[in-house]
């Protein structure tokens, strides 16, 4: 049985001997799925594509653009002629195979978090730092890694890098609620199944998460530091720093003091599973270097690439993560001074994106397609 059916409603372009060929790693998980979604709606050009997976899932069949492909076991010999490689199978694959395929010619564009933090290889947003795959002179034909960052720092950079260029951010204070879908299928399933047990009225089965996760909230399940943050927080506060170029990346196992990063923003995150299925909400509380107004934040926001507005404060509507789910742009609303501070030095917004598309699979395909260029 086919995994998945994903057809572009667009006529397709034309196959150019030129287009790249292409890999996609991890194709029956729920981002290597949204990977094909995507480059179809984009009508991304290639002159291959190889879908690849683990062991267990060799043989099974894809459907793509009205193409039954079969699934290929991921090997060491998996990248031979591939231009590009779209990595979403987890960390400990990535740091397996990235590196051969970069002997082998192929730029990975990788969506763990393997490589986030290593100096050499650009974190890249395009609507943020496009101009880092220039800095770090990538091109096709020649094997390198850009690392895609983690889904919660994507949706708040997208929307709060605007004003952080109009304004300066001197501190950034982010709350997340994060969907089941940063988790992967099986907490999307476990969700599912939970609500129909709560609600059935027999006791919800906890396999992926220790709590119980319908009907309930908790802190994000990533593992806790010795400074009680957990590690999706210090993504979000390290992720910011390297993008917006403050520091070229210390590896992942360093904890970079904040205060030590010469007019570095001060920034705090608390992340939190809440049982929405997929798209992730964020709360973010910004102080400026200088002032900026409501006014002047809407009209730089209303400009910005890959943000829309959902600010109707008369009817009380605000981005949700229903407005969110399978769109690419990251819902901005609630946009407002923060009254605690005098003038307009402070801001709060509330924000929405799909984390499986601008969170992930979209993010990983705009920078394939700045290699194109």
């Amino acid at each position: 049985m086919a995994i998945a059916t994903h057809r572009s409603s667009a006529p397709q372009s034309s196959r150019r001997t030129s287009a790249p060929s292409l890999a996609v790693v991890g194709v029956t998980g729920a981002v290597g799925q949204e990977f094909l979604a995507v480059l179809a709606q984009r009508r991304f050009p290639y002159s291959s594509i190889k879908m690849l997976a683990s062991a267990r899932s060799a043989g099974k069949e894809v459907t793509f653009q009205d193409r039954t492909y079969k699934v290929e076991e991921l090997t060491e010999a998996s990248f031979r002629g591939i231009d590009i490689a779209l990595f979403s199978a987890g960390g400990s694959i990535s740091k397996k195979f990235a590196p051969v395929a970069v002997e082998a010619g192929t730029i990975v564009v990788d969506n763990s978090s393997a490589f986030r933090q290593t100096p050499g290889i650009p974190l890249v947003v395009p609507e943020v730092n496009a101009d880092a795959l220039t800095t770090a002179g990538i091109k096709l034909g020649q094997g390198a890694i850009v690392a895609n960052p983690n889904c919660s720092t994507i949706i708040a950079l997208v929307p709060v890098t605007p004003l952080h260029r109009a304004a300066g951010v001197h501190r950034m204070v982010v709350s997340t609620y994060q969907a089941a879908s940063g988790a992967g299928y099986a907490a999307m399933l476990e969700l599912e199944q939970q609500a129909r047990d709560v609600l059935a009225g027999k006791p919800a089965q906890c396999k992926l998460f220790k709590q119980q996760y319908a009907f309930n909230l908790f802190s994000h399940n990533s593992a806790l530091g010795p400074n009680g943050y957990n590690e999706e927080e210090m993504k979000l506060v390290h992720e910011t720093y390297k993008i917006w170029g403050y520091f070229a990346g210390t590896g992942s196992s360093v904890q970079v003091d904040p205060f030590s990063l010469p007019g570095a923003p001060r920034i705090s995150a608390t992340c939190v599973r809440v049982p929405v299925m997929r798209a992730h909400a964020e709360s973010i509380n910004l102080t400026f270097n200088k002032p900026l107004s409501e006014d002047e934040a809407r009209q730089i926001l209303a400009q910005a690439p890959g943000v829309s507005i959902i600010d109707d404060r008369a009817n009380n509507t605000f981005p949700t993560p229903l407005d969110a789910t399978g769109k690419d742009d990251v819902y901005v609303g609630r946009l407002r001074r923060d009254l605690s501070q005098d003038g307009n030095w402070g801001l709060n917004l509330f924000v929405c994106g799909d984390q499986l598309r601008k969170g992930a699979a979209l993010n990983a395909v705009q920078i394939a397609e700045l290699l194109l260029k």
